[in-house]
């Protein structure tokens, strides 16, 4: 099991910046693959980004609508997960999930594909007002 922790949302407007967090714990070791969706209201859950680990090695995957200007990465010592979010846009506004994955693929609407035990943490709003 993976518990899994996300904060750092809020409102800010059009053009602005934003930096989640998520902390992981449990059995964090379990998983390969990281990432953050979001689901916006009315809308289906989309991926945003992943980073994927398999191999001490780090790759990372973005969804079109977010390349250039948000960057995900991580903090494997602090077992923490970010997304720093710039030139926000209010279609940006949206909950944002954390989610931990066994591994992710290449491909897919988002750039990556989620393969495996799926765990989710219980979100953060993030409010864009134009």
């Amino acid at each position: 099991q993976v518990q899994l922790v996300e904060s750092g949302g809020g409102s800010v407007q059009a053009g602005g910046s934003l930096r989640l967090s998520c902390v992981a714990s449990g059995h964090p070791y379990s998983v390969r693959c990281m990432g953050w969706y979001r689901r916006a209201p009315g809308k289906q859950r989309e991926g945003v980004a992943a980073i994927s680990t398999p191999d001490g090695t780090s790759t990372t995957y973005y969804a079109n609508s977010v390349k250039g200007r948000f960057a995900i990465s991580q903090d494997i010592a602090k077992n923490t997960l970010y997304l720093q979010m710039n030139s926000l846009k209010p279609e940006d506004t949206a909950m944002y999930y954390c989610a931990a994955h066994a591994f992710c693929i290449p491909g897919g609407a988002w750039g990556f594909k989620p393969v495996g035990a799926n765990y989710w943490g219980q979100g953060t709003q993030v409010t864009v007002s134009s």
